[in-house]
């Protein structure tokens, strides 16, 4: 599994992308960071970007469900970036466990997830 961060915006939007399999320990790389800078920043907007990911382990989702309880009000809004039909389904799936407004892009619309998170 490959997680990569990276703030864009001065910290007020953080980009991960994933790919390969999600496991429970791709949290303890994720997690700090965006605790970090929710504490800097107050809410979050996030793009997450899961073009080139296959699945999720049951740890996994465990992990982000107890992430998404956690930090039920501390994302602002989520561009979620897939190229299957099941990361579309993600999309609808985040919704009961986030206030945040969320939107599913293909990953050809890349930019324009980019453009929506830049948004007042």
């Amino acid at each position: 599994m490959s997680v990569q961060l990276s703030e864009e915006n001065g910290g007020k939007v953080l980009a991960v992308h994933v790919s390969g399999k999600l496991e429970k320990t791709d949290f303890g790389q994720f997690v700090p960071e965006f605790e970090r800078l929710v504490r800097q920043q107050g809410k979050l907007r996030v793009l997450f970007d899961m073009t080139g990911l296959h699945s999720w382990g049951a740890s996994a989702l465990w992990e982000d469900i107890k992430f998404d309880i956690k930090h039920f009000a501390d994302i602002e809004r989520l561009a979620m970036v897939g190229e299957k039909k099941w990361q579309h389904g993600m999309a609808a799936f985040c919704k009961p466990f986030t206030r945040a407004t969320i939107r599913y892009f293909d990953h050809a619309d890349a930019a324009e997830a980019r453009k929506w998170l830049a948004e007042p």
